[in-house]
């Protein structure tokens, strides 16, 4: 399935636009595009609500016939826990998370106690974690920490874009963790020369104007096969002024829906 994440209404959620998207807001913009899935992924007014407003959000979601997944930073178990319970109330089936999170920085060793003391608990409430391909850790031992924790409710979220940041190539990474993966972040990305030719940029690009071989994804990881939805994302640098931000971020939005629903 196809769905869009908070990583896509960035600017529209920043308090650097006059007013800011709501969550609700979010919800209604996804379903206004056709979309039926939404990921709360990295929203920090999550952790902040309380009860009543996390049910009141869910309800919001059931009525306009959305399916949340849910994605948070971080493994402590305690961290983990409050993130089962606020699944529970979305009817979430899936929490994407990555090792490290706030004041939180796990060896393997630590990192695989941890996942073993949480899982048993995801596989019971028929909830995935997922745990993203990022710079902080080579694909591999990514890889190696979820074959030695041993459990079908742990995965991989597969995002290639991040993992240039230690130079993997990103093609790689979708060959090393297709298998594993669970969970894909959809966005497309190139570099830029810098003013002065000194140094490049790595920057989001619409979906299918970038580096990113998403066809080669997609015949690698099989999501539709496999039943692995596909999150839509953007690393869209500030534009001129707000306007111009909030336009091109639902410009992209549509460029990378109309991109995956026309390509098989």
């Amino acid at each position: 399935m196809i769905g869009l994440g908070t990583y896509a209404f960035f600017w529209q959620h920043s308090e650097r636009v006059a007013h800011p998207l709501s969550l609700v807001g979010a919800f209604e913009a996804t379903r206004a595009l056709g979309v039926d899935l939404f990921q709360i992924c990295d929203y920090a007014p999550l952790d902040a609500m309380n009860e009543r407003e996390l049910r009141a959000a869910a309800a919001a979601a059931r009525d306009l016939g959305l399916t949340i997944e849910l994605g948070t930073k971080g493994i402590a178990p305690e961290h983990l826990s409050r993130y089962l319970r606020v699944a529970e109330v979305f009817d979430a089936r899936l929490v994407r998370s990555m090792l490290n999170g706030p004041g939180s920085a796990p060896t393997t060793a630590q990192a695989q106690t941890w996942l073993e003391s949480s899982v048993r608990d995801f596989e019971r409430a028929g909830v995935t974690l997922a745990l993203e391909t990022y710079e902080q850790i080579a694909t591999s031992d990514l890889l190696a920490l979820i074959a030695a924790v041993g459990s079908p409710a742990l995965g991989v979220c597969l995002d290639p874009a991040n993992v240039v940041a230690r130079l993997e190539t990103p093609r790689t990474t979708v060959e090393l963790a297709a298998s594993a993966t669970v969970n894909v972040h959809v966005k497309d990305f190139a570099f830029a020369r810098q003013d002065g030719w000194v140094g490049f940029t790595f920057t989001g690009t619409p979906l299918g104007t970038g580096l990113h071989d998403y066809a080669h994804l997609r015949a690698a990881v099989r999501p539709a096969a496999r039943g692995i939805n596909e999150i839509v994302e953007h690393w869209l640098p500030w534009q001129s002024d707000a306007e111009t931000t909030v336009r091109t971020e639902r410009e992209w939005t549509r460029t990378a829906l109309d991109h995956l629903r026309r390509t098989p």
